[in-house]
């Protein structure tokens, strides 16, 4: 199955990804213009919408996620379009090990019960949607603001892998090529799912000293872990909002978690995810490699 795909959130990177991915199977990709608005119209002919919508830098989730999850309800109860949304692990909250869809709900973080909040309502509105579950994304995409990138490699020039807890913590990501691989597969066979699917991307989950192992082998030179300094946002919290909300979600890095994708495999079996390394290497940028050449 082919159709035309509307994709919100076209500029950013779960968006540019998308498109990507449907236009090389042989979708037409529509990407959805915020300054025309009316969803509902733009939606109009699509079988698919990929929500790539997310306020940047969790700014205001407690309104702004609500109201985009009632417009893309709108949109895709008027269209008869299967609605594709890009799940996170906050749900989950604190409890550690292997998280799947049978995994329990006990979000920890006020933004952990916002996401649960909005699943349901998915869950419930009767539009076929499916919940494509990840963990943090990792890009792959020179310019694209990821964790991985922002984080994990900021000091990588001098020598340092930064780590925003134990670093032998095990760690849930997701490699973006692949959700937006698995997205496009899950949305030609959509005829075949029900109403509401809620499935893992896995494959994709390491510890921060692992990752620095794998960087020093690709890089050719030993590499320091170090720990953020969590009191620099202490200190900017009370005005910076991004500050308070990272602070929020420190848990995840204190907590040890992996996905587990069998449902995924199952629904998917043609699927293999790309190899451990060359995810782990995804946020190398060319100088980086050439100076260790």
């Amino acid at each position: 199955m082919t159709g035309t795909v509307l994709i919100l959130g076209a500029s950013g990177k779960i968006g540019r990804h998308a498109s990507a991915a449907f236009n090389a199977a042989g979708w037409t990709v529509r990407p959805y213009d915020r300054q025309a608005g009316d969803m509902t119209r733009q939606a109009e002919g699509a079988q698919v919408i990929v929500n790539g919508l997310n306020p940047p830098n969790y700014h205001n989730w407690c309104e702004l996620i609500p109201q985009i999850t009632t417009q893309v309800i709108d949109a895709a109860r008027s269209s008869g379009a299967t609605v594709i949304v890009p799940g996170n692990v906050y749900v989950f909250g604190d409890t550690a090990g292997v998280w799947s869809e049978t995994t329990p709900h006990r979000p920890v973080s006020r933004k952990g019960h916002i996401r649960e909040e909005m699943e349901q309502t998915y869950a419930q509105s009767g539009v076929q949607t499916i919940l494509l579950r990840s963990g943090d994304f990792i890009s792959g995409t020179a310019g694209d603001s990821d964790l991985m990138g922002v984080v994990h490699l900021r000091s990588l020039n001098r020598g340092v892998v930064t780590a925003l807890g134990p670093a032998d913590t095990m760690h849930a990501f997701g490699y973006l090529p692949d959700w937006a691989d698995c997205a496009v597969r899950l949305a030609e066979k959509s005829a075949d799912l029900p109403v509401w699917t809620d499935v893992c991307l896995g494959g994709a989950n390491f510890t921060i000293n692992e990752l620095a192992r794998v960087l020093s082998d690709a890089l050719g030179r030993p590499l320091q872990v170090k720990e953020f300094g969590w009191w620099q946002l202490r200190v900017a919290a009370p005005v910076w909002e991004m500050a308070r909300e990272l602070m929020e979600m420190r848990y995840l890095w204190e907590t040890p978690h992996s996905l587990d994708q069998s449902k995924l495999t199952a629904l998917l079996p043609d699927f293999r995810n790309t190899d451990l390394r060359t995810v782990m290497c995804a946020g190398l940028t060319l100088e980086q490699m050439r100076r260790a050449a």
